[in-house]
């Protein structure tokens, strides 16, 4: 771990609902904390000054002076103890942020920013960062967080399996219980080759289950032997994986899940499964990027 929790600051309500959620992780994890303003538009040469005839605290500047201090005393208000810090740096969000993953153990922003469509559940900055950032990202909505377990996606790929390490160590922060969810379908789940060469290359009845049952235990291998005060939940689930996900966050606290599955495209920075969790979770989701699909 790095020791700190970086957050993007836009004076958005999710913005500041991340800013919170930022502070409650750096305390958990005694880390500090980096308030982020992507400013733009010093790029863009804007005058950032005093507008006139307007008043002195006009102006893109204090603007952005106002931003930081009301997400500075959000932060002060959660977690009084943990180190705050301020950067605003020139650049637009998906860049600057992207840069500020480099040295973070933990990204967190807001679901949608002020720039925003009206009727997207999740903006590109989250869905971008999810792809492209070097450290796990946390996107956050409007509401924060609630009670309820940590859900996990487990599905046996490098990701998901970053995603259940990640998982248990928020587990062990929050002192909350996990569900390890692996949803499974006839066309999604591999065939493994017959024993004998002679028969049909094809699984007899109960295989697959069996064989899902399997993956998730291995996946889960030697996490309750490092934490043995966690109460984990298996469920292995003949759905799919989205619709399967989606409703166990409802009555989650955090959805954590792997940027890609064992069914992705070669290429492919963000799955489906990851993108859908973004768009449609009912509470926060963590997404874990795989060290194999780091560039």
């Amino acid at each position: 771990m790095s020791g700190l929790v970086v957050v993007g600051v836009d004076g958005s309500a999710s913005g500041l609902a991340a800013v919170e959620a930022a502070a409650r992780e750096a305390r958990w994890r005694g880390a500090g904390l980096r308030l982020v303003h992507a400013f733009i538009w010093p790029a863009m040469h804007v005058p950032l000054g005093r507008s006139f005839p307007g008043p002195p605290e006009s102006g893109l500047r204090n603007m952005v002076e106002r931003l930081m201090a009301e997400a500075q005393e959000r932060a002060r208000t959660v977690a009084p103890e943990v180190d705050v810090a301020r950067a605003v740096v020139t650049g637009e969000p998906l860049t600057v942020l992207e840069a500020q993953s480099r040295a973070a153990e933990l990204v967190v922003v807001g679901s949608r920013g002020m720039g925003g469509f009206v009727g997207l559940m999740v903006g590109s900055t989250a869905v971008h960062l999810a792809a492209h950032g070097r450290c796990p990202v946390l996107v956050v909505r409007e509401q924060g967080e609630g009670a309820g377990p940590i859900v996990v996606g487990v599905d046996g790929s490098s990701a998901g399996a970053e995603a259940v390490d990640f998982a248990f160590t928020e587990v062990a922060l929050r002192g909350v219980d996990i569900v390890a969810l692996h949803a499974w379908t006839t066309w999604n789940a591999p065939m493994t080759a017959p024993q004998d060469e002679a028969v049909p290359y094809a699984n007899e009845p109960g295989a697959l289950a069996a064989g899902e049952e399997r993956l998730l235990s291995e996946a889960l291998a030697g996490h309750q032997e490092t934490y043995p005060g966690v109460k984990v939940k298996r469920a292995v689930v003949h759905a799919g994986t989205r619709e399967a996900l989606i409703e166990a966050s409802r009555t989650a606290q955090l959805l954590v899940v792997g940027a890609r599955g064992r069914g992705g495209f070669a290429g492919l920075l963000l799955g489906s499964v990851s993108q859908a969790m973004l768009h449609h979770a009912h509470c926060p989701v963590a997404v874990v990027r795989g060290t194999a699909d780091s560039p």
